[in-house]
């Protein structure tokens, strides 16, 4: 069995840390925009993995949406502003469904 030295664990440096180094404390501007960045990039990459899963083209799922395939680019992305009904829609086109959860945060 593997034992771990606390004194290494107290000198190890946490993601967080390094967040904070790069974008800054959470609150910040900087950070805030990263995270806005970062959900927009995950969200972008599911849809674009199931999609590809369902062998559609972005033209086609443009098409289904009644926009440009560069809109689905750019959601896929991350690079569009995108709204949540849009977000919506999209996910139903690929047999998405989200069951919204709400809770309070303080």
């Amino acid at each position: 069995m593997t034992y771990l030295n606390p004194k290494k664990l107290e000198n190890l440096t946490t993601f967080n840390d390094r967040l904070d180094e790069k974008y800054g404390k959470c609150g910040t501007p900087s950070r805030e925009s990263f995270n806005e960045e970062s959900l927009a990039w995950f969200y972008g990459n599911m849809l674009r993995d199931r999609r590809k899963e369902l062998k559609l083209t972005q033209k086609q799922v443009a098409e289904k949406l009644g926009r440009e395939q560069s809109y689905i680019a750019r959601v896929e992305n991350g690079k569009a502003d995108i709204q949540l009904s849009s977000f919506f829609r999209i996910a139903s086109i690929l047999g998405i469904q989200f069951v919204p959860t709400f809770i309070n945060i303080q």
